[in-house]
C-alpha cells in the first residue's frame, strides 16, 4: 500500500511537471536559484523593472551590449548582471520572444486590494475592467494604452485572465511597474464594489444604440472591454450602468480588436474631459 501510494505521489509531481508547474490554475516558472518567479525580457520592461522600487529580483542575465546598457540601472539596485550568450537567454524564454539580449527573474507584483484601490482614486479617475480578455497581448497592450491616457487601474479576473508573465510585459511597454494590474475572485462583484465607490460604470458593445458620445464628462468611470472573441458576457452587459459603441464606418472588416477599441474609447475619454 505505501509503495503504491509512492506511485501515485510521483505520478502527480510528474504530471505537475509537465503541466509547467501549475499550481491553482496559474503558471508558475523556475527560477535559476530554486525559487518561483517572472522572467522578464526585453530591454524596456526589463529597465521599468529596474526603476520599480517594488520589485523583487532575483537575477539578471544579458550579452555585452544589452549590460552596458542597463549598468547603471543594475548598479543602482546592486544587481550583478551575468554575461550570458543569446541562445541561453532564448531558452529561458518562450520560443520566438524578442528578447533583445536580456532577460531577468524577477517576483511577481503585489497589487493592492480592489477596495483600496478604489477608495484612493481621484475624483475623476478612469479605470479598465477586462471581462475574460485572455490574450496577453492584448492585456498588455491594453495596460500601455491606459499608462498613456492616466488610468488609474485595471481590473482583470483569475481566471479567465493571462498571469503576470515577460510577455505580458513586453507588450506592456513598462506599463506593468507602474499601473497596478488588480486581480478579482468575481468580476461581477468588484462591478459592484468600485459602483459602490463612485464609479459610473460602462462597456463597450458594438450593438449598443449609443456611443461614445454618450459618456459622462466628469466623475469617476470605469470602462469595461469584453473577450477578443464575444466580447462582454450578458452578465456583465446588464451589470454595467450604461453600454456604448465606438461609430464606425460600414467596412468589411468588422469591429476593432480589444486593444484597439480600449486606446479609441480611452482617447474619446480623455479629449473629452480636456
Amino acid at each position: 500500500m505505501a509503495r503504491d501510494r509512492q506511485k501515485s505521489d510521483k505520478k502527480r509531481q510528474d504530471g505537475n511537471r509537465h503541466r509547467g508547474g501549475q499550481t491553482g490554475g496559474r503558471p508558475r516558472h523556475a527560477g535559476p536559484d530554486g525559487r518561483d518567479g517572472v522572467w522578464l525580457f526585453g530591454l524596456h520592461p526589463v529597465r521599468a523593472a529596474l526603476q520599480n522600487p517594488s520589485r523583487a529580483i532575483t537575477a539578471l542575465r544579458a550579452t555585452r551590449n544589452a549590460a552596458a546598457d542597463l549598468a547603471d540601472l543594475a548598479a543602482s539596485r546592486n544587481i550583478d548582471i551575468q554575461d550570458t550568450h543569446p541562445a541561453d537567454i532564448a531558452a529561458l524564454l518562450p520560443p520566438g520572444a524578442v528578447h533583445q539580449g536580456v532577460a531577468m527573474l524577477c517576483a511577481p507584483l503585489s497589487p493592492p486590494a480592489l477596495e483600496e484601490a478604489a477608495s484612493k482614486a481621484d475624483e475623476d479617475a478612469i479605470i479598465l475592467i477586462l471581462d475574460q480578455v485572455t490574450d496577453p497581448h492584448n492585456v498588455g497592450a491594453l495596460m500601455r494604452s491606459a499608462a498613456v491616457f492616466g488610468v488609474s487601474f485595471v481590473v482583470a479576473p483569475d481566471r479567465h485572465a493571462p498571469p503576470e508573465s515577460g510577455t505580458l510585459a513586453k507588450s506592456a511597454s513598462g506599463a506593468l511597474e507602474t499601473l497596478p494590474l488588480v486581480r478579482v475572485g468575481n468580476l461581477a462583484r468588484a462591478m459592484k464594489t468600485v459602483q459602490e465607490a463612485g464609479f459610473w460604470v460602462v462597456g463597450l458593445d458594438g450593438d449598443s444604440a449609443d456611443t461614445l458620445a454618450a459618456l459622462p464628462t466628469s466623475g469617476r468611470l470605469a470602462l469595461v472591454l469584453g473577450s477578443e472573441g464575444k466580447g462582454l458576457r450578458r452578465l456583465t452587459a446588464e451589470n454595467c450602468d450604461q453600454v456604448v459603441r465606438i461609430a464606425m464606418a460600414e467596412n468589411a472588416v468588422g469591429s476593432l480588436n480589444v486593444s484597439n477599441a480600449g486606446a479609441v474609447a480611452l482617447y474619446h475619454v480623455t479629449n473629452q474631459r480636456q
